[in-house]
């Protein structure tokens, strides 16, 4: 979607946001925090830099960085790479980026959790970090399909699907014995796209819209459904 032209700052209008909380701030400072890959604003056809409003919070990201606790440009810049990733600001000063953790209701996944990381890219050592995993725990699990490398990162499936698996772990199940799971989400979303793809036939925007809710809303009630079927089989063990 294009952005109307209003929406579009000038390194003056920057400048003039940023000063009332950066009095120091001056345009050659922006143009250096540029230049050094900071922050990368779109261009007129004259060359004119036309800066818009996530530039500017990555400018205020910057300069209180620098200023409130020391961090040089290249961990600063680190962390931006990281936070344009789905990753978490640090903690504490001075810390890393966090992976976030998924939406969930007395352990289960809500509907809003559904898409909501989206953006969220993992490398491998996030990935193993963040869920518990060991290295060749991980490469199991990808040969059997439940977790899968996207072009150079690992996305929030994968993330959500590493720490189940780190869980059950604990209780002696191994990636081998998750396959059923497996074959049995392939068929959910075999249904779930029966449900949906006339909608997405359309080719409107209306129509995919409601295709997105639509989808969300599906995956949320059947989670739902298998831990309700879950729960029945275990009292029945009792």
């Amino acid at each position: 979607m294009s952005v109307p032209a209003r929406a579009y700052l000038s390194i003056g209008e920057v400048l003039a946001k940023l000063r009332n909380d950066f009095p120091d701030v001056t345009i050659s400072k922006i143009r250096f925090l540029e230049s050094e890959g900071l922050i990368d604003p779109q261009r007129t056809p004259s060359g004119y830099r036309k800066f818009t409003n996530h530039d500017l919070d990555r400018l205020r990201y910057v300069l209180g960085s620098q200023r409130d606790h020391y961090l040089p440009l290249k961990v600063i810049k680190d962390h931006l790479e990281a936070l344009d990733r789905g990753l978490q600001p640090p903690a504490l000063p001075g810390g890393s980026p966090r992976v976030p953790r998924v939406v969930t209701v007395d352990g289960v996944a809500t509907a809003e959790s559904f898409g909501s990381q989206s953006d969220l890219r993992l490398s491998r050592a996030e990935l193993l970090e963040a869920t518990g995993l060991v290295d060749n725990q991980l490469s199991e699990l990808e040969s059997y399909g439940l977790i899968a490398l996207r072009g150079r990162h690992y996305e929030s499936d994968a993330l959500d699907v590493g720490r189940s698996v780190a869980g059950l772990a604990a209780f002696g199940i191994e990636p081998r014995h998750l396959r059923a799971f497996k074959s049995a989400a392939d068929r959910e979303v075999g249904l779930i796209e029966q449900v949906i793809t006339p909608l997405l036939r359309q080719r409107n925007s209306e129509a995919r819209e409601r295709a997105d809710e639509v989808q969300k809303e599906l995956a949320s009630l059947s989670v739902s459904l298998h831990a309700a079927l879950v729960r029945t089989g275990l009292r029945r063990m009792r």
